[in-house]
């Protein structure tokens, strides 16, 4: 719409100078026109033609390109020359037109030259045409405050481009980070889907096995019964932990040591084994990111201690200080369950050392540690965040 109304203007303006310059009422003898004037108005009727086709089907680059910027200094000259002449001065609107586009859309050199040359037609129609002194130091400076006020309008295009451009930046850079968002959300996705289902079917294995085992060996009917009825019962906790999961994954998680109580109660009565808990230091609230990782690693730990030690205590410690939160995790190491009913064959793991991975991958992502190995006949596992 912009566009339109701006070639409006220019061709109203080139038919009003056509009026103004061959209709008026020519005074004494001095002539209503001539040979330059007609030739200086059909050049810039020319010029503004070919410039008009090239804005409407060539598009921003063809209406900057190098021939066009030629042709409109060129009729410019020519027109700023046959305005000198008489009864032509309204001719002089035509290289001012001119001057205004190639002054906001052309390089600064073009603008400047452009005006300069027109200056020198302009006194130069004077001096040929024997037109009023007034007019030498009038047309030029009519050229020059045109060629002021087009930079100030290319500052402002230019400025508005750059504007522009930042928002494209701003827009791609939200887009990437919603991409890096839905990533990391994945990530963390899997690795609470990893946690959780490695932590209950690990459970589920010891206790499957357990059963085989003395199926095969013992032919222990009522024993089997037994197991196979708590196997029943991690089904059913598996499917309650899956759900806590999803839930957590849209919500905060509990204070880290209740999270601990809870998950030693279950461990207790699950794997009838005694679990200590101890808290030193003043517990304090964590952030969610610092919590859930330290609660993967003692649930991960847990499952590793009913898989390579069962019917051994476990003792989880929690310490608060000023600048980290540790936790342990402290095992005797024992026989497998399988080796003392029989059958000779080592409990099979679920995981296949997964655990440890997602354990280290938490807490890298918050600058932590994790520390696991045998320590003087005890199998010690210990996580340390930063507050």
């Amino acid at each position: 719409m912009l566009r339109t109304v701006s070639w409006l203007m220019r061709a109203g303006a080139y038919v009003f100078v056509g009026l103004k310059t061959f209709t008026g009422e020519p005074t004494g003898d001095e002539p209503a026109g001539g040979g330059v004037v007609v030739a200086g108005y059909a050049l810039g009727g020319l010029a503004l033609l070919l410039w008009g086709l090239a804005d409407v089907f060539g598009g921003e680059d063809a209406r900057r390109a190098p021939w066009v910027q030629v042709l409109l200094g060129f009729a410019a000259m020519v027109a700023g020359f046959a305005s000198a002449f008489p009864h032509a001065g309204a001719l002089v609107a035509v290289p001012l037109i001119f001057l205004m586009h190639l002054g906001t859309e052309s390089a600064l050199a073009v603008g400047w030259a452009v005006a300069g040359c027109t200056a020198v037609a302009i006194e130069s129609g004077v001096l040929v045409a024997g037109a009023s002194p007034g007019l030498a130091p009038g047309y030029p400076l009519l050229v020059v405050m045109v060629l002021v006020v087009s930079h100030n309008r290319r500052s402002y295009r230019v400025r508005a481009e750059q504007s522009a451009a930042m928002l494209a930046q701003v827009e791609l850079l939200r887009a990437e980070q919603r991409r890096v968002a839905v990533l990391d959300e994945r990530t963390r996705i899997a690795r609470e889907i990893h946690d959780v289902l490695a932590h209950s079917l690990g459970a589920l294995s010891v206790q499957i096995q357990l059963a085989r085992a003395l199926l095969t060996d013992g032919q222990d009917v009522d024993r089997t019964a037994d197991v196979l009825a708590g196997a029943q019962r991690l089904t059913s906790e598996g499917l309650n932990e899956t759900r806590r999961a999803v839930h957590a994954l849209r919500s905060d998680t509990a204070p880290l040591d209740e999270e601990l109580a809870t998950m030693a109660d279950t461990h207790r009565q699950r794997h009838g084994v005694p679990v200590r808990v101890s808290v030193e230091g003043t517990p304090s609230p964590l952030t969610a990111d610092q919590t859930l990782p330290l609660v993967r690693t003692a649930q991960e730990a847990l499952t590793n201690a009913a898989k390579h030690a069962p019917d051994q205590p476990v003792d989880v410690g929690l310490t608060y200080e000023d600048a980290h939160v540790t936790l342990t995790v402290d095992t005797p190491l024992g026989a497998p369950a399988a080796q003392r009913a029989g059958d000779g064959a080592r409990l099979a793991t679920v995981d296949g050392g997964y655990g440890l991975t997602g354990m280290r991958e938490r807490l890298l992502l918050l600058d932590g540690t994790l520390d696991v190995g045998e320590r003087d006949g005890r199998w010690h596992v210990r996580a340390e965040v930063p507050r």
